[in-house]
């Protein structure tokens, strides 16, 4: 269901910056760019209403925009600027990290920029700024740099409605303080995880399992065998009961140690360390052990420290120190042992089962309860379970239980990559949101949103659309939807599965991509029919002449006047207007009648009614595609053609030599290699692409870069056979969003097309990925030619592109 995540890694040179058309806000002047960063300083990011060059350096902009600076001033500030002009310059505040990548959050929201840590928005908020003069037209993220490298990875830009920080309380990770109340309780009498960490068991009788008896007092203070044991190594049995005797210690250390354990830092007297050093060595609790080692081999060397009176700090060194506090890290637990109890079931003092499953898990009330407040109060409030060692759940998958499971002891989310890896991910995402496990509610929405794909977005849609706390999942499907729209509703049909409402905020979304509006019209055909086969507008019309509209579309005939208006009519060509109007379907459905009437009258007088000029039906489509169909062999229909007109404003001219186009080779420039031969008018006698080694094969191939302002859907393609006999037999036409990862559109296997010097031919490309939009178009030679003495040669002089172009 979902396709196998990548981790989409990004290095920005000096004084440069990257664009990508994906990195762009949904609605102007309001969204939310998320990244994680590794840079010495200045990891900078802008914010412009276009994109700008590669080249581009927001020092040179000239036009209104933002510019966020994390590290400035060789990572000492925080800074902020407007059009150019410095408007906060903060110290100490959002630095770099240049020894692991860093995660980072902003958000713009009218004005208001927000900047924050961690892997999810409204985590963690460290800056607001507020302009009093917002620029509200700003939507293009540029990822750039000062002077020395930075990388990006992980970069998703997020919507951000009005009501933002709602639809993220839930998977707030409560570092950040927006409240001052003090209050234990989060809405629906939740407590939030953080604080209710482990140091909240530290020496309480709430779920002990061990007592220390300790001194000549016995002072007896309670723990909890799975934090001991995944900590060190403590003489411990299996039964509930347990008691360690420490006649020698006392309270004082036992105490330091305990609260080291439990909480990653305690402080101890200088007179009592060698005590504390004994103690951890004694029951192997090896970070702290090491630590107070280190502190005496320290003071030995200053002896002046020694009988100072002061306290010493111990600390365990997180390997994570600028991340949300999860348990076990940040923490001296060692997660392999701690996994490893839970995998045998030692010192269990719990079992879980499930309905038709039997017994699933022998988990431990301690570690349950850090994470879930429902566990924590079964186990705690009277409830059955707190006086029982059995736990009887219904309805719960026991796969995804498994998994919550598994990151209660390690603090990360695993998943094996299979069939039912989405599945899988949806049913722990709803056990998380049931449980109240936050961090791992955050996780899986962070890997729904990452792993999103146009063949994915249907059925999670349809999956998560009536789960009140996956709202945010729920609308970047549907944006995610509307921008893939043609290849959503055509290479599968579940789209008929959606309800009403996703579908007709998916037809209304202001990010609709589409190639026409016919296929607006009968993807609400096929949904209003629930039509398990792709048809269009006549296959209704011929139904309607034997049928009715009650008996065609049953219950759904409501929705369908209620999405027809959706359509833009008026855009659409003038003779597929007159066969609508000739259909069955204007005498069986008043308001298509109306609608198809009222876009007639538009295309004959072009007139409007008094305030049609604001109704969207008469508005183009900001992301509608123009066609660009072919029609003969060598004519002027194509894509290069037209970007050699600049998109229709001027007579040709070489669109190399304009530069709407980058052409490359696989071998390097020469008479011979010339990209702007490729798309000329005149013939070539000789021109080719020369071999390299490219994954240990040798390949030929001609690249076409249409601009990262354009893309694709190529459904016709023609190539020129040059002067020479090295006719092209095994080669692919190829697409790309990046220039990097290929997807091929036509495979050529022993294709005998060509066949003689200065021909023409051209191939449609049909399929599934004929209605995906690529920037990069490739022509790569993959088995030899028949000119034995060059077998390896691209020998093409001419190559045009046709379909949906945007």
């Amino acid at each position: 269901m979902i396709e196998e995540k990548e981790k989409k890694f990004l290095t920005v040179a000096p004084f440069q910056c990257a664009w990508r058309k994906d990195l762009k806000f949904r609605e102007a002047g309001r969204g939310c760019v998320a990244f994680d960063a590794f840079a010495h300083n200045d990891v900078t990011v802008v914010f412009r209403e276009n994109v700008g060059s590669q080249h581009y350096h927001y020092k040179r902009d000239n036009s209104p925009h933002y510019t966020v600076i994390l590290g400035s001033h060789r990572n000492r500030r925080l800074k902020i600027e407007v059009d150019g002009k410095t408007v906060v310059d903060e110290e100490g505040v959002a630095l770099c990290c240049s020894s692991m990548f860093q995660s980072y959050w902003i958000g713009i929201y009218d004005g208001l920029i927000s900047v924050g840590k961690g892997r999810y928005p409204f985590q963690n908020l460290v800056f607001q700024w507020l302009d009093s003069n917002p620029n509200c037209s700003v939507r293009y993220v540029g990822l750039s740099s000062w002077d020395k490298h930075v990388g990006y990875r992980n970069v998703n830009v997020l919507p951000l409605p009005k009501n933002h920080m709602l639809l993220w309380k839930q998977v707030d990770s409560g570092e950040y303080e927006g409240t001052d109340d003090g209050e234990e309780e989060l809405e629906g009498g939740q407590m939030s995880y953080e604080r209710r960490g482990l140091e909240n068991f530290l020496e309480s009788w709430e779920l002990n399992d061990v007592l220390f008896i300790v001194g000549k007092e016995e002072r007896v203070v309670p723990a909890h065998k799975v934090i001991l044991q995944a900590s060190g190594n403590f003489p411990l049995r299996s039964s509930n009961e347990d008691v360690i005797q420490l006649q020698d210690a006392t309270y004082p250390i036992l105490h330091a140690l305990l609260q080291y354990i439990y909480t990653g830092h305690t402080q101890i007297s200088e007179s009592q360390l060698g005590s504390l050093w004994a103690l951890s060595l004694q029951f192997e609790v090896m970070p702290l052990g090491k630590l107070c080692e280190e502190i005496v081999e320290r003071f030995k060397l200053n002896k002046k420290l020694f009988d100072s009176g002061k306290n010493v700090e111990l600390s365990y060194p997180s390997s994570q120190p600028h991340c949300c506090m999860a348990f076990p890290s940040q923490l001296p637990i060692n997660v392999q042992r701690l996994k490893q109890l839970l995998s045998t079931g030692d010192y269990s003092d719990i079992n879980i089962y499930i309905e038709g499953h039997g017994l699933v898990a022998q988990p431990h009330k301690v570690i349950l309860s850090l994470w879930s407040v429902p566990f924590s109060k079964m186990f705690t409030n009277g409830m059955s379970e707190s006086c029982s060692s059995e736990v009887f759940l219904r309805d719960v998958s026991p796969e995804a239980f498994k998994v919550m499971l598994e990151f209660m002891y390690s603090g990360e989310l695993s998943l094996e990559d299979s069939v039912e890896f989405g599945t899988l991910l949806l049913q722990a995402l709803l056990l998380a949101d049931q449980f109240g496990v936050t961090l791992l509610y955050q996780e899986c929405c962070k890997t729904f949103l990452e792993c999103l794909s146009e063949d994915s977005v249907g059925p999670i849609l349809q999956a998560v659309s009536s789960i009140p706390s996956c709202k945010l999942i729920e609308e970047t499907c549907e944006r995610k939807f509307a921008m893939h729209f043609d290849y959503c509703t055509t290479t599968s049909l579940d789209f008929i599965l959606l309800d009403e409402t996703n579908f007709s905020n998916i037809i209304q979304h202001q990010d609709l991509t589409v190639t026409s509006e016919e296929r607006v019209l009968n993807a609400i055909f096929m949904w209003c029919m629930r039509d398990k086969e792709l048809c269009g507008w006549e296959v209704v019309a011929e139904l309607l002449a034997l049928s009715t509209p009650d008996l065609l579309f049953r219950d759904r005939l409501q929705s369908l006047n209620n999405l027809l208006p959706f359509v833009r009519f008026p855009l659409m060509p003038y003779d597929l207007l007159k066969k609508l109007g000739q259909s069955n379907i204007r005498r069986h459905v008043p308001i298509f009648d109306d609608l198809v009437m009222e876009g007639i009258c538009y295309a004959e007088f072009g007139s409007l009614r008094p305030g049609n000029d604001q109704n969207p039906r008469f508005q183009h489509r900001r992301s509608s595609f123009k066609e660009l169909q072919y029609i003969c062999d060598g004519d002027s229909n194509g894509v290069l053609y037209f970007a050699g007109t600049s998109y229709g404003e001027h007579q040709w001219i070489n669109p190399v030599l304009a530069k709407r186009i980058t052409i490359t080779a696989s071998s390097p420039p020469s008479r011979y290699t010339d990209p702007k031969t490729l798309v000329s008018r005149t013939y070539q006698g000789t021109s080719f692409a020369g071999p390299c080694m490219e994954d240990g094969h040798i390949r030929a191939w001609w690249i076409v870069d249409i601009g990262q302002d354009h893309q694709l859907m190529c459904n016709h393609y023609t190539l020129r056979q040059d002067g020479s006999r090295a006719f092209i037999r095994f080669w692919n036409l190829q697409g790309s969003l990046d220039g990097k990862t290929w997807t091929s559109l036509r495979v050529h296997e022993n294709d005998q097309t060509m066949c003689k010097a200065d021909q023409f031919a051209s191939w449609p490309i049909t399929g599934p990925h004929a209605l995906l939009p690529f920037r990069f178009f490739r022509v790569v030679l993959t088995g030899p030619t028949t000119d034995a003495s060059n077998p390896h040669n691209l020998c093409i002089c001419f190559l045009e592109l046709y379909g949906y172009f945007h």
